[in-house]
């Protein structure tokens, strides 16, 4: 690839990057080796709560599948727990294990909300990011203030308006 680019990889800034790129990839990807369920460890707790349960503004760094360029941002999690809830930490786990892969946005937020609902049997999970993409600010459209949203609404908060607008509502909000 560097010789591809017109560089020469023995000149002294270069000699270690093709190990450096192979490192910086294992680890940005690291999510294909990771077990959910070992990740979870059993933080399974019943609970008689039945209110939403919300954890906002995860940062997240995963790679596009396109350009293996980055794109970075926040994620917010909500679920309605059914007599089961997930250890906070977990959450910010299950969004890193997805986003360590090559991704497009709308999967990744689909991932994250089918994992949680499939563990914990929620009434219902909503799941956003927002997202900057470089391979929009760096190069093709070059729009660098530009952020995309996905989100992904599973049972209470698909089927229930009011569900999902507190939801939106609260992640909007600023913090306490």
């Amino acid at each position: 690839m560097l010789l591809e680019l017109g560089e020469d990889p023995s000149r002294e800034g270069l000699a270690n990057t093709p190990k450096r790129i192979e490192k910086s990839l294992r680890f940005l990807t690291s999510g294909y080796h990771a077990d959910v369920d070992e990740v979870l460890n059993d933080a399974l707790f019943t609970v008689d709560y039945s209110e939403m349960v919300i954890v906002k503004d995860i940062d997240f760094y995963s790679l596009c599948e396109h350009h293996l360029l980055p794109f970075f941002g926040k994620c917010h999690v909500a679920y309605i727990p059914n007599g089961r809830v997930i250890g906070l930490s977990k959450i910010p786990r299950i969004v890193d294990i997805f986003a360590r892969r090559l991704q497009v946005q709308e999967r990744l937020t689909n991932q994250i909300a089918a994992t949680i609902s499939d563990k914990i049997k929620p009434l219902g999970v909503g799941v956003v990011t927002e997202a900057a993409h470089l391979c929009m600010s760096m190069r093709g459209v070059e729009k660098q203030n530009s952020i995309a949203v996905a989100s992904a609404m599973l049972g209470g908060f698909r089927t229930d308006a009011r569900t999902r607008a507190e939801f939106l509502d609260l992640i909007r909000k600023g913090h306490p």
